[in-house]
């Protein structure tokens, strides 16, 4: 039905694995190329980690899938070393306008201020990204991409994982250290172990009808609560890459999936929301229920799981690729380390505790607007649709509607990898939180302070010591002492206005300083993820050190 992408067909190769007596093993699996998939083959090849990927499929995403990509994926991007090819590919936008009954109720900017790098939001379809991020994966060098390579049986032992692996010519056998299982929410390798999801499935039921058209709409989100093209349900409008439309409508619980599909059912209901004189041709037809469930645990042994085969939520908030590519960016550093030896695998642990953590935010967020948006009780009803009358007229109430809580960046605040404040702080920046953007100067040249965290080739930390001018000499070789430690330390001076000295970020808006809550003196330790790990309103080394031993689980 696609009108505007032809799926690419990847050849299948036979490996070397697949030869009588080969000896395969190896030190990093990945199941699963979808974007949580390349993303953290990615992000292991950019730390010069080789690694494996199995596909049981031989080409990106069937349909436009998973469309919005938040503002902190973008920024993973960047430093994965494709943001900008995925942000000129997508629609940028930052507005959504929320409607009841044929009325505008209110509208929301989700990036109000200036000074940031990326927007709130992109909409790219899944297969475009999963293109691009194929193309860098192939630039690191650094994985073996084995399409049409299905997994049907996984064992986990004391120090690794074995894998019975199906080709085009016949089955064969690997091992490996560590095995992480990115293979969707029907995962194999989870239904090998044992492994299940808990939580709740939905009953409603939504269908996704992706069209082609030219429209004059603007870039922005627009939800309807009861609409007259679509009495009692909910409605959403979204424009995609290639003059491609995203619209969803709720159909109620009883509807049948196969019958709402076909087109005679599918374009009268675009036709009653676009209006009979718009031209428009069918892309893609997709019925969905909602799904709010998790693994209980996403490290198991050797084996550890992200995206939907850890976690499932509804797509309404944009939780889902989101967060699994924020799994891979959880992910990667830390295996990296664990595979150098410079840190305990316990350090793996962190990875489960905090992106299980990031699971239930988004799960409880991802129910509350399930519940809103398909009321399950007439009480409800009578509430939801009481909150929406009352939001046109009045700001408190909008805080109440829940079209869909979108995609915000975890904040790691409760992390076993957390040091404590060194001094009073306004809670914005805390511990565990993603690190804020901000526009800089460096050696004359205008940056952004997130790019300047970015490191190619080890998963180093960063240091931010904030200052009126240069630090002193003996502030400098405290910081020579600390790059050189066994897991690198590499600190950044940030001072206000104009600089002169080389290296020295210049904050010329006095933005960084704001948004770090950065006083003369006070110093940040930033995670190779670009969380925060520790802060301190003055430096001292030894502080410094045993945070970055904490951070790294040899404390």
């Amino acid at each position: 039905m696609q009108k505007t992408y032809t799926n690419p067909r990847f050849a299948y190769r036979r490996s070397d694995d697949q030869h009588p007596g080969a000896a395969a093993h190896h030190p990093v699996v990945i199941v699963g190329a979808g974007p949580v998939g390349i993303a953290l083959a990615i992000d292991l090849g950019v730390l010069g980690v080789k690694t494996v990927l199995l596909d049981d499929n031989n080409t990106v995403s069937i349909g436009s899938r998973a469309v919005c990509h938040a503002k902190r994926t973008l920024e993973i991007l960047d430093r994965l070393g494709c943001g900008e090819a995925v942000v000129n590919r997508g629609v940028v936008w930052n507005v959504g306008k929320v409607f009841f009954q044929g009325r505008k109720v209110y509208e929301f900017d989700l990036l109000p201020e200036p000074g940031h790098k990326r927007p709130a939001f992109i909409n790219l379809q899944q297969y475009h990204f999963e293109e691009l991020l194929l193309k860098r994966l192939a630039e690191t060098g650094n994985c073996d991409l084995r399409w049409l390579n299905n997994v049907v049986a996984v064992e986990a032992e004391a120090d690794g994982a074995a894998l019975t692996v199906d080709t085009p010519d016949g089955p064969y056998r690997l091992t490996c250290d560590w095995l992480v299982a990115a293979d969707g929410p029907k995962s194999t390798v989870r239904e090998s172990l044992g492994l299940d999801f808990e939580g709740q499935v939905f009953k409603d039921r939504f269908l996704i009808a992706d069209v082609v058209m030219k429209a004059d709409f603007p870039a922005e989100r627009w939800f309807w609560f009861d609409p007259p093209f679509h009495r009692n349900q909910s409605a959403l409008l979204h424009r995609q890459a290639d003059h491609v439309w995203r619209l969803d409508f709720q159909l109620g619980p009883q509807a049948d999936p196969e019958l709402e599909k076909m087109p005679e059912r599918v374009i009268p209901r675009v036709r009653a929301m676009l209006g009979d004189g718009r031209d428009f041709e069918l892309e893609w037809v997709s019925v969905y229920t909602f799904q709010c469930r998790r693994m209980q645990r996403f490290v198991h042994g050797r084996v550890l799981f992200a995206g939907d085969a850890a976690h499932q939520v509804s797509p309404f908030g944009a939780r889902g690729a989101n967060s699994g590519v924020q799994d891979a960016d959880n992910l990667a550093w830390k295996l990296k380390l664990v595979l150098d030896g410079r840190a305990p695998a316990r350090l793996l642990e962190s990875y489960g505790d905090e992106r299980g953590r990031a699971a239930d935010e988004n799960i409880r967020n991802s129910t509350r607007s399930t519940d809103f948006i398909s009321p399950k009780s007439r009480m409800s009803r009578v509430y939801r649709d009481a909150v929406l009358s009352l939001a046109e007229r009045h700001p408190f109430a909008r805080s109440l509607v829940n079209s869909g809580r979108l995609s915000l960046p975890a904040t790691y605040e409760d992390s076993a990898l957390n040091t404590a404040d060194g001094g009073a702080f306004a809670p914005g920046m805390r511990p565990g939180s993603p690190c804020a953007d901000a526009p800089v100067e460096i050696d004359g040249r205008r940056a952004w302070l997130i790019d300047s965290l970015r490191h190619p080739a080890a998963p180093a930390f960063t240091g931010l010591l904030f200052v009126n001018s240069a630090p002193s000499p003996a502030f400098e070789a405290a910081f020579d002492v600390l790059a050189s430690a066994p897991i690198p330390l590499r600190t950044l001076v940030i001072a206000r206005g104009p600089q002169h000295r080389p290296g020295t970020v210049a904050d010329l808006d006095g933005l960084a300083f704001k948004r770090y809550d950065a006083q003369p003196g006070t110093y940040y330790l930033i995670r190779p993820d670009q969380h925060v790990a520790a802060r301190w309103r003055t430096f001292d080394a030894g502080l410094v050190a045993s945070a970055l031993a904490r951070a790294t689980a040899n404390g």
